[in-house]
């Protein structure tokens, strides 16, 4: 899925291996973060950038 919010867009998938959240910047997909839930991935996200 692809989400926009406050002018970032990201993608939002599942990490079973790691059995964890993973938020994407869809403008450069080397930016990415891991979170517990769905909330947590995209708050790491945003705090990293």
């Amino acid at each position: 899925m692809t989400f926009t919010k406050t002018n970032m867009t990201y993608r939002i998938a599942f990490d079973s291996v790691k059995n964890a959240f993973l938020a994407i910047d869809a403008k450069d997909e080397t930016h990415f973060a891991y979170g517990v839930t769905i909330e947590d991935a995209i708050k790491n996200l945003k705090s990293d950038k």
